[in-house]
């Protein structure tokens, strides 16, 4: 009993050495997440193994945050056979854009052989946090490992599926990205500005846009993102040329037209809330956090400012929690002006008080802001829908509450760190569902029995705020 109450005190007080707190001394605290994998190509199944692994591709692994590419080579990242063969050579390169690491046999996989992939715990994020894998519960650091069964190679050719904006689109913001999401995944070494282009239309073809592009795993979105903003009322070229998937395809022409064009209008895209320090915290609240279950787990900092009832434990959390020190002061301070920006943005898309947002858009609700003076509700399930857009923003404006009782997704490209519920008085998320976004509330946050919140709460930004936990996951999403 003695040593619980210890660990209690830990989790409780502030500034402890054993939280990476700065105990009031006004220096700030190191990073200690543990970075995690978030995708592997093959797939991760479990039980493995994953039976669809092309024999003549790349096995490339998707972290949460940048990764020291020195600890990223052949012997953190290996892959063994559990035939008669000897263990496939390869080569491993990182790619930081992407926060992807990749091994290239050097020779085509044995098909219907079983290998294992391993990540071990070697490998760690620039602050020299190690992995948080698969083989010990989090936060403690371990190998990630899964296995897959080499089949058949892949001789299909990649396309382009969807193009953001759209071929001939009219009137698009000046700021914004050019983005094309892929039909498979893609060799993230053949995607950069020699292979993805933007000019002015003409005739003749302009100069070549200035730029760069990056590419997400997750969403197999590339985006060309302009060094400065496009000229108004202007027609452009976009195009794709030389890309190729994991297995060495080329991309080929799909329904999608490649090259396309579009014409920008005279307009800015919004811009996403700026959380500053806030934006490292799973959980932050302004008075008090209760939790219920042994099996919460925060992969992100915990923030208390002001109060002294922290619920958590250290290996409940995979990050620092501050209490009362002047890290979580500046986080709050953030908190605060992150909610009146958002709150002082102009008003979008009016939602009728205690309408379901699932029931308004069954088909997916596209970007932008939205607006109730009263309750906002998710009732039925709610696609956040970024039509190819990376960068698709949601800002929702809500009066009073926010109540979900369905589950809250992202589809066609659409990144949880872009979406933003700013209730004037408390959120809660429904028993047992999957919510996505950032929740900015003016006053409290509960999260019901088993919800996963790939997010952040964020609560008290104006009054004192309570944040109720019982038996969740809360994610904190990738920059």
């Amino acid at each position: 009993m003695g040593s619980l109450l210890v660990l209690l005190a830990a989790g409780c007080g502030g500034g402890d050495p054993i939280l990476g707190g700065t105990g009031g001394t006004g220096v700030a605290s190191l990073d200690t997440i543990r970075p995690r994998v978030t995708l592997t190509q093959p797939a991760t199944t479990n039980p493995g193994p994953t039976l669809v692994a092309p024999s003549n591709a790349a096995i490339t692994v998707t972290f949460t945050e940048a990764m020291a590419p020195a600890t990223l080579s052949g012997t953190s990242f290996t892959v063994t056979s559990g035939g008669p063969g000897a263990n496939p050579a390869g080569n491993v390169t990182y790619n930081s854009g992407s926060r992807t690491a990749t091994f290239t046999p050097l020779a085509v996989l044995a098909v219907g052989t079983t290998y294992t992939a391993t990540i071990s715990a070697l490998a760690a994020d620039l602050a020299g946090n190690q992995l948080a894998g698969n083989q010990s519960a989090l936060p403690v650091a371990s190998n990630y490992v899964w296995t897959f069964t080499a089949t058949a190679p892949d001789l299909t050719a990649p396309t382009v599926i969807l193009a953001n904006p759209a071929n001939l689109a009219t009137g698009v913001a000046i700021n914004g990205t050019v983005n094309a999401t892929f039909s498979k995944a893609m060799d993230l070494a053949t995607l950069s500005t020699a292979t993805f282009t933007v000019q002015p239309t003409g005739p003749p073809l302009g100069a070549l846009v200035l730029g760069a592009v990056a590419y997400d795993a997750l969403t197999r979105i590339a985006t060309f993102t302009p060094s400065s903003p496009l000229a108004p009322s202007t027609q452009y070229t976009a195009t794709i040329a030389g890309a190729k998937d994991l297995a060495g395809n080329a991309l080929a022409a799909g329904l999608i037209p490649n090259p396309w064009t579009f014409t920008t209008g005279t307009t800015l895209a919004p811009a996403a809330v700026a959380l500053g320090s806030a934006g490292t915290y799973g959980i932050m609240a302004t008075a008090a956090i209760t939790n219920t279950g042994a099996a919460t787990i925060i992969n992100g900092d915990v923030s208390l400012e002001p109060g002294t009832s922290c619920g958590l434990l250290p290996v409940q959390v995979n990050g620092t929690i501050h209490i009362n020190d002047t890290v979580s002061h500046q986080a709050r301070t953030d908190l605060l002006v992150a909610y009146n920006f958002a709150k002082n943005l102009p008003p979008g898309t009016t939602i009728s008080g205690g309408a379901d947002l699932g029931a308004l858009y069954p088909l997916g609700i596209p970007p932008g802001t939205y607006t109730s003076g009263s309750t906002m509700l998710v009732s039925t399930p709610l696609a956040l829908d970024a039509g190819g857009n990376a960068n698709a923003t949601w800002i929702f404006q809500i009066g009073s509450s926010l109540t979900t009782t369905a589950n809250v997704s992202l589809i066609n490209g659409a990144q949880a760190k872009n979406v933003f519920w700013v209730p004037t008085l408390d959120g809660t998320v429904g028993v047992g569902t999957s919510f996505c976004g950032t929740i900015v509330s003016g006053r409290d946050v509960t999260a019901k029995t088993g919800s996963v919140i790939n997010g952040r709460i964020l609560a008290g930004a104006t009054l004192a705020g309570t944040i109720a936990l019982d038996t969740n996951t809360v994610n904190v999403p990738a920059p």
